[in-house]
């Protein structure tokens, strides 16, 4: 039987803030778009809404973590040749069957809370709206899944970038923001954009890190096909674009200097993008990912706060 100790390590726990970071910013927009305070009526900040966001997404983001600990290990790209913390069943530490139970314990979880959260999010809408969120979160739950298990794992054909782009950035503001507001603005995209491209980066530090031993298992990542120096280029991109839909969105909503606190964010940004150009040995780009992720958390709170302040 697998210690507690060995399934927190499984958890991966330091995953889990960049993955919140998409609840935070929705909410803080939400507080944003009805005068920072807890208004009632149609545009209103819910408490509810925040606490089942962030348990949906917990359950969603270590599903996500066990089902790839398990489909790499199923299709050996977790092996002695792979950088970064050793996986729970290529230790042995967890068994395949094991890791696979707690997979689909996860996954109840998270569409349970997820339905509550879709109820509480949309009550006293049209039923089509409800309707919306769910077959959105069953996606969720199949993108945290798929990302490495079975035949079609889209991770292993270079789509991981669009997805997390798409459910770390976009439905995880806009539809947070939604679920509190009822109200669709088309430009929170921008902010969610940001979140979303940053997320990217996190992967593609991952990806490039991995370079070598996915090429030889036939893990078919973005950065495996673009290759080593495209691959810097993309994670200019990906940094360079957060950082100018944060500062288009202020543009547009700009109303107090409060609001460009998120500056404080952006060097730590750009020491990264810098630090990516300058390190050519790809085990060394591990730290580069912690330090990433806890600059988008960080990131996400001083654009909140600078909002709602």
């Amino acid at each position: 039987m697998a210690s507690i100790k060995d399934w927190l390590g499984a958890f991966r726990l330091r995953t889990l803030p960049l993955s919140l970071s998409s609840i935070a910013l929705g909410s803080f927009l939400a507080l944003e778009a009805c005068g920072a305070s807890f208004c009632v009526g149609e545009k209103a900040f819910s408490w509810t809404v925040f606490v089942m966001a962030i348990v949906t997404t917990l359950f969603l983001q270590i599903l996500s973590n066990l089902a790839n600990d398990y489909g790499d290990s199923q299709k050996g790209a977790d092996n002695e040749g792979r950088i970064g913390p050793q996986r729970a069943v290529q230790s042995g530490a967890i068994s395949s069957q094991e890791m696979f139970k707690a997979m689909v314990i996860c996954a109840v979880l998270a569409l349970v809370s997820g339905l509550y959260l879709v109820y509480e999010g949309t009550k006293g809408m049209e039923l089509s709206y409800g309707l919306f969120f769910v077959l959105l979160g069953l996606g969720a739950i199949g993108a945290a899944i798929k990302y490495t298990v079975g035949k079609g794992a889209y991770g292993y054909s270079g789509f991981g970038d669009v997805f997390v782009f798409l459910f770390f950035g976009i439905a995880g503001v806009m539809g947070t923001f939604y679920l509190h507001t009822h109200v669709w603005d088309w430009t929170v995209l921008l902010p969610a954009a940001s979140v979303g491209f940053l997320s990217a980066g996190v992967l593609n530090l991952n990806n490039m890190r991995d370079i070598e031993n996915d090429a030889k298992v036939g893990k078919r990542t973005l950065v495996v096909k673009m290759g080593a120096v495209k691959a810097r280029k993309y994670h200019a991109f990906l940094l360079v674009s957060a950082v100018v839909c944060a500062l288009l969105y202020t543009y547009l909503h700009f109303q107090s200097w409060s609001q460009l606190l998120f500056f404080l964010s952006l060097p730590l940004v750009f020491m990264n993008l810098k630090a990516v150009f300058s390190i050519k040995e790809a085990r060394n780009l591990d730290p580069l990912l912690k330090k990433l992720a806890l600059t988008t958390t960080l990131f996400v709170l001083t654009f909140g706060l600078g909002l709602t302040m």
